[in-house]
């Protein structure tokens, strides 16, 4: 057999089935520098006023039948009193645009349907907002970064099944269903973990916190040392 085939592989995306993909977060525009730094944007979207239910940051794929972010973008532009909107055939999004961190700093949850494949990069900007996001797909994201998620997606997420979105459930009442207390406590999760999510820049890493880069590096050695003892 091939000894690739025994490898383990950091990628952004799993194949859930495949015991040697390790599933890492995307790389986003936040890399910080200090364990002081980190505790600054906490601080600073933990007290974010944020005007909006929610936002959706995407696009439509013309060459898709029945496209699911084209419906949800369709939405939140009919409902703009509670969903920003970052429609990217109109603003550049490949770049990480200001609009997007002001959208999802603005709203309390954000729209994470799968993107070109079924998590996107989205997720993790969304949550360094201090956003919530919301997922339509289970392998969007749960199943996928067990290093670095908690195991109760509940804590720091909210689940609607796309095809039960299609039926007619409505979003934006699943989202109102949720009383203050709830979303605070789910905020404040999300916020922990953004630690976990970035690679910080400096050396010397995050101090008594630990990134995205030296859980993964920990995660693989962990394993290792567990393969040796069998």
């Amino acid at each position: 057999m091939p000894l690739m085939q025994y490898t383990t592989r950091l990628t952004i995306e799993r194949a859930p089935s495949d015991y040697y993909d390790i599933g890492v977060p995307y790389p986003t525009g936040f890399h910080p520098h200090s364990h002081t730094q980190i505790l600054e944007w906490q601080n600073f979207i933990r007290t974010r006023n944020r005007s909006r239910l929610t936002s959706f940051v995407g696009a439509t794929r013309v060459d898709i039948k029945n496209d699911f972010r084209g419906y949800l973008l369709n939405k939140c532009r009919n409902e703009n009193d509670s969903c920003r909107l970052v429609d990217c055939a109109l603003t550049q999004c490949s770049n990480g645009s200001t609009a997007i961190l002001e959208a999802l700093l603005d709203s309390d949850f954000c729209l994470q349907p799968r993107g070109d494949s079924c998590t996107r990069r989205s997720v993790f900007d969304c949550m360094i907002a201090g956003s919530i996001p919301v997922f339509f797909w289970k392998r969007s994201v749960y199943n996928q970064y067990e290093w670095f998620l908690p195991a109760e997606p509940d804590s720091f997420s909210v689940f609607i099944d796309h095809n039960d979105v299609i039926n007619g459930t409505s979003v934006k009442e699943v989202l109102e269903g949720f009383n203050e207390k709830k979303i605070a406590e789910m905020k404040e999760r999300v916020i922990e973990l953004v630690p976990r999510i970035v690679y910080a820049v400096s050396n010397e890493g995050l101090a008594s916190n630990k990134d995205a880069f030296d859980i993964a590096v920990e995660g693989v050695l962990e394993r290792f040392r567990k393969q040796r003892q069998l």
